[in-house]
């Protein structure tokens, strides 16, 4: 169990890593194809900083997991996963809520189960 925590956990730290990209150096190119239809293509230009800033805390995001693997206590580490995951749940349940349901499948559900491997370990 403790190789697929580490799968897990590694998978949403690059998905966020790839998050921060996007919303911080390619808003308005990968930032269209991603939000098709969910932002009309005028708005990409105006919102570039407030892109920029919600991808600089998905980096804060990524960087604690990434983090969590240089932990050598296993109780903080795993600590520090669940608090992390906890983190990216929350975000992914509120942007599901307030933007897109889609955003739930896409952010929470995989920290969810990463979160889920994490305490079965």
């Amino acid at each position: 169990m403790q190789i697929l925590a580490t799968i897990l956990v590694s998978l949403v730290a690059l998905e966020h890593l790839y998050i921060l990209y996007m919303e911080m150096f390619a808003w308005e190119t990968l930032g269209k194809k991603t939000f098709k239809g969910s932002l009309p293509d005028e708005l990409f230009k105006p919102t570039k900083k407030l892109a920029a800033n919600q991808g600089l805390y998905n980096g804060f995001l990524s960087a604690g997991l990434i983090w969590s693997f240089l932990i050598e206590n296993p109780e903080w580490k795993t600590n520090i996963q669940i608090f992390f995951l906890g983190c990216v749940i929350a975000a992914g349940v509120y942007g599901a809520v307030s933007a897109s349901k889609k955003i739930f499948f896409v952010q929470a559900l995989p920290a969810i189960l990463a979160l889920i491997a994490v305490l079965l370990q």
